[in-house]
């Protein structure tokens, strides 16, 4: 008889054909269904408890998914639609994985009744299609100004636990956080905009400051902790006596050589602290050490220096203050220092905090975020990331769309109506998007508690009536109208990204049929 060949290791598991699709698509719901109830302003927090005993409380589908010990593969890829989301537009993410989930589910059942899973991949595309053509008829008025992006702000901030002041305060900061440093083409740098937290006080105590705030304390005790109208100067040069790059040897033979040398290095200590003061400079930033001796002489000469500051911090201050990053001390010109309105050091927590504030001008700005504990300050951040995400991406698009559940309701009317135009079984998979879409505000009905099938039969109706419907909280009370009428909007980017990126996923886990997971 002819003997078996072995092909894969004996320790080697592979799952063939509709159990393959059925256990991925297992996992990718599973996934979804982990965060379904977060979705929406009502939605509920996930407490995360690491092997260490760490706790973080929170209901952002992004935090929630990259803390959770996810080891199958089919799920990791849901991770990775709301890992995208988060770093293309800064929001949607829970909307995202909750899509995929529900188009992978929708699918299952086509494949159950026997449609091949090229024509449910094929379907779904053309439903994108259609469904991003529905998207582009949402669009709700021209360029987005500043009242447009407060109400993005505010909406992306609703339900993380904010509270409705420190909601509208904290909006309004990063609207200007976000105007202050846009070029004149409306583009943002991210890295222009830094968050630094601190416990201490309530969430709407968060403040803008112009300019850069680190942990840093003055090189010396002597130092003063207040400079106002202060010329900084940001040095990427150690300050101290220069040291040849080979290994040199002197021999001394009296006490005078001696002398001579200490008191040669000390003059060039001092020296340092002369050119930085005949310069004027107030204030000095440097990247590198300030050694101890050099630290006193710039005290005695009125000047706060700051050392070994983390180069990012350098190069924060540098676009804040409009210095010049120097390398040597040698010819320094007025034109190399910038300048600053105030430089103060103050105590947070029993540690140092130092507050640059630029000029009016200044392309770098720094959001203050307090909370009255770390779990408080830490989900008060996560709110503000996304508020950021969301603002910059409506302001250099300029396009907002109705929120609260309205363009999912006109995506799926869209599908429904276009689908008598699709050929063949892709009608099927194009019909199970729409399906998949109704999920949305089916699950922001079940989650600001509502029946879920009723709300889903008022919504259709109040579209098919005005053109949009959504549901909107109207002090304490959950409403279907339209969400324009109470200020919720979402950047389309955001429905956009959030469209492509579960069809992506869904597509590519139901293209699998074979799964070989080696031991």
């Amino acid at each position: 008889m002819q003997q078996p060949l072995y092909i894969l290791g004996e320790s080697t598991q592979r799952t063939s054909g509709l159990d393959a699709r059925r256990s991925n698509v297992a996992a990718g719901r599973a996934v979804a269904n982990a965060v379904r109830t977060t979705l929406g302003p009502r939605g509920m927090d996930k407490m995360l408890v690491d092997s260490s005993g760490d706790v973080v409380v929170t209901n952002d589908g992004a935090t929630i998914l990259g803390e959770m010990d996810i080891e199958h593969p089919a799920a990791q890829m849901l991770v990775e639609v709301a890992e995208s989301q988060e770093a293309e537009v800064g929001d949607g993410t829970t909307t995202a994985a909750v899509l995929a989930g529900e188009l992978l589910g929708r699918a299952e059942d086509l494949l159950d009744d026997d449609v091949h899973a090229t024509a449910v991949v094929e379907g779904y595309h053309e439903a994108l299609r259609l469904a991003l053509d529905a998207v582009d008829g949402m669009l709700v008025g021209g360029e987005a100004d500043r009242d447009a992006l407060l109400t993005v702000a505010a909406s992306a901030m609703t339900g993380k636990g904010t509270g409705d002041l420190a909601t509208e305060r904290l909006a309004e900061i990063v609207v200007d956080a976000v105007l202050q440093v846009a070029d004149e083409d409306r583009r943002v740098d991210r890295d222009d905009i830094r968050v630094f937290t601190r416990t201490g006080a309530s969430a709407a105590s968060t403040e803008l400051v112009r300019g850069v705030v680190m942990e840093e304390e003055p090189a010396n005790d002597n130092m003063p902790r207040t400079v106002e109208d202060a010329t900084v100067a940001v040095l990427d040069a150690k300050l101290d006596v220069r040291s040849g790059e080979i290994d040199t040897e002197y021999t001394i033979t009296s006490v005078d050589q001696l002398d001579a040398a200490l008191s040669a290095e000390d003059a060039e200590r001092r020296a340092i602290a002369e050119t930085l003061s005949e310069a004027g400079v107030d204030v000095v930033v440097c990247s590198k050490k300030v050694s101890d001796p050099v630290a006193g002489y710039l005290a005695d000469a009125g000047i706060l220096a700051f050392s070994n500051v983390k180069t990012s911090e350098a190069r924060a201050i540098a676009r804040a203050t409009g210095a010049r990053r120097l390398g040597t001390l040698d010819g320094v010109e007025a034109d190399d220092l910038g300048t600053a309105g105030s430089v103060r050091v103050e105590k947070h927590g029993g540690d140092d905090v130092t507050f640059l504030e630029g000029n009016d001008d200044s392309r770098t700005v720094t959001l203050f975020v307090r909370g009255s504990t770390d779990h408080v300050v830490d989900e008060t951040e996560r709110a503000v990331d996304d508020a950021l995400g969301v603002v910059v991406t409506a302001h250099e698009d300029g396009e907002v769309v109705p929120g609260a559940g309205a363009v999912e309701v006109a995506v799926a009317d869209r599908l429904r109506a276009g689908a008598n135009a699709v050929t063949g079984r892709k009608a099927l998979a194009v019909e199970a998007f729409a399906d998949a879409i109704d999920a949305v505000p089916r699950t922001l009905a079940e989650n600001a508690g509502l029946d879920p099938i009723d709300a889903l039969v008022d919504l259709r109706a109040r579209h098919e009536r005005d053109g949009v419907a959504g549901i909107v909280i109207d002090g304490g009370a959950v409403e279907i109208a339209d969400p324009t009428d109470f200020d919720v909007v979402d950047p389309a980017a955001v429905k956009r990204e959030a469209l492509e990126s579960a069809t992506e996923a869904a597509t590519m886990i139901l293209r699998i049929d074979d799964v070989i997971a080696a031991n």
